[in-house]
């Protein structure tokens, strides 16, 4: 009969193909002090040690009626009992479990029960594993001492079970993780969105803020309308601050932050609140090599060029003249939208001191002054209000051009000279002292009738033509293509030579007398 029952048996054995080794369900059948039965179906129940059913609290982790994996050691061990194993199951299913876990990136959890050379000592479902020191965080720890019976989160990097090796890292979860939020936070970024950030580090070209997924540049050119001279002047690090995402790319995460876009553009209305030509009241923020800075209000600045600030001295020291946060009255003299300029001047408010001097005096008046320097074109002269005025070489005298004539003027002499124009636009006076007395051309003209014969002088013969004498001091100059008469010109044309001349008028350019000559 017992042989009947065992072929049965067997080939009940081979139908289920159990086998010594295999994992097969069995039934919790009692529950006791030391052991616990289970019916797995085979010959008979087996006796499991009660140690093999505890969790890592040693609590018991199954009742009567489950159903558990157990893995078969023996059918039989000669004393008609069957050996089963609770533990290796478990281990082989943790196994299972942790290469599925390695091979799908999942994150298992873990329990830090030791700490050995390099690292710790982990338990997985009862399997140990190695977490690297280097693998606990991002950033190393002086002591992690603290993370001894803590349950972590972990990530399978290396499995090896015939060596009986596995290493995890607690660091790849955390960078999956920071992954997962920055991802979700960067779903939610999108141009022209307000965001609260901290300041994180200054530089002299701006800020950079932490936005926790992302870190954005807020540029000093965004942090104001008006200029600053470094960010430190506004921002502080490691405060909280509102920004407006003035561009976002995505692919390189990269973000320009604007803190002045969260108010209105001053610069929007500019045009009708300081139409060109307008006076206004504004403040010193800087002053430069080139010019100062004024703002004439909050947000808005312009610029004082050195040439702007007095109608005179174009050289102006502006540090011995304004100081900073003086108050000055300027004028708007451009504004350029597109780069956000304005043009202002200083000296504009004050009255045109060559406008002043044309008002003053008229064509011909007589005026005063000293002689400021003397230059190889004419002479320099200092008059009212710190106004210069030229007397040009060809405006000392109607008789010579020629550098001899300077000779009976010093610098810092009075000299009366006569006006003879004032050009307000080039900040330009032109004097004359010749005009202090009559031209003698115009008189030689006013006594002698046009087409009049008269007779002239040679006093000079050049490639170019002959220079002849009328009068002291009137001259006339003819060019030799206009003595066609080859024989008329070799008897006629040495020096000293008195010819006859027919008057047709003056030469006020040359400031001669046009005349030609009378061949017969």
């Amino acid at each position: 009969m017992n042989n009947f029952f065992d072929t049965l048996f067997n080939k009940y054995i081979k139908k289920r193909s159990i086998k010594i080794g295999s994992i097969i369900k069995g039934k919790v059948y009692n529950i006791g002090n030391e052991n616990v039965i289970i019916d797995a179906g085979l010959k008979s129940e087996s006796y499991i040690s009660i140690n093999e059913f505890r969790n890592s609290n040693g609590d018991i982790e199954v009742k009567n009626g489950d159903l558990i994996d157990v893995i078969l050691e023996s059918i039989e061990d000669g004393y008609g009992v069957t050996i089963l194993s609770r533990e290796k199951a478990k281990k082989y299913n943790s196994w299972l479990f942790l290469e599925k876990a390695k091979k799908n990136n999942i994150i298992i959890k873990g329990i830090i029960n030791g700490k050995v050379k390099g690292g710790f000592t982990v338990d997985i479902n009862g399997i140990q594993a190695f977490l690297p020191g280097s693998l606990i965080d991002i950033k190393p720890f002086k002591d992690s001492s603290f993370l001894e019976g803590m349950h972590l989160s972990l990530k399978v990097v290396k499995i090896d079970k015939r060596r009986n090796n596995i290493v995890v890292s607690r660091k790849s979860v955390i960078e999956y993780n920071k992954r997962i939020k920055k991802k979700k936070s960067l779903s939610k970024i999108s141009e022209g969105k307000e965001i609260v950030g901290i300041i994180k580090n200054i530089t002299e070209y701006g800020a950079f803020i932490d936005l926790g997924s992302v870190d954005g540049l807020l540029h000093i050119t965004d942090i104001s309308w008006k200029r600053i001279n470094h960010p430190n002047d506004i921002l502080n690090p490691g405060e909280y601050i509102k920004l407006k995402i003035l561009k976002f790319d995505k692919i390189n995460l990269k973000m320009s932050l604007g803190l002045k876009q969260l108010i209105s553009d001053p610069w929007k209305k500019i045009d009708e609140k300081y139409p060109k030509r307008t006076k206004t009241l504004g403040k010193v923020t800087n002053i430069t090599e080139y010019g100062c800075f004024i703002e004439i209000e909050d947000g808005i600045e312009g610029l004082v060029h050195n040439s702007e600030i007095d109608w005179v001295n174009k050289n102006v020291n502006i540090s011995k003249i304004l100081k900073l946060n003086d108050k000055v009255e300027v004028m708007i003299l451009n504004i350029d939208h597109p780069c956000k300029r304005i043009s202002l001047g200083i000296k504009q408010c004050k009255i045109n001191p060559w406008y002043k001097f044309s008002k003053k005096y008229k064509f011909g008046d007589k005026v005063k002054g000293y002689i400021k320097s003397i230059t190889s074109f004419g002479i320099f002269v200092s008059l009212e209000d710190k106004l210069d005025g030229l007397i040009h070489i060809s405006d000392i005298s109607w008789k010579t051009k020629n550098l001899e004539i300077f000779k009976k003027y010093k610098k810092g002499n009075k000299i009366l000279s006569v006006l003879l124009n004032v050009n307000i636009k080039k900040e330009r006076i032109s004097l004359g002292i010749k005009q202090l007395k009559n031209n003698p051309i115009i008189m030689y003209m006013s006594l002698n009738k046009k087409n009049k014969i008269v007779k002239g002088k040679i006093i000079r013969i050049d490639n170019i033509g002959i220079l002849l004498e009328l009068k002291k001091n009137v001259n006339s100059y003819i060019k030799r293509s206009l003595i066609t008469n080859k024989k008329f010109y070799e008897e006629n044309i040495y020096y000293k030579n008195i010819l006859k001349l027919r008057l047709l008028g003056i030469d006020y350019k040359n400031q001669m007398i046009r005349t030609y000559i009378i061949e017969k």
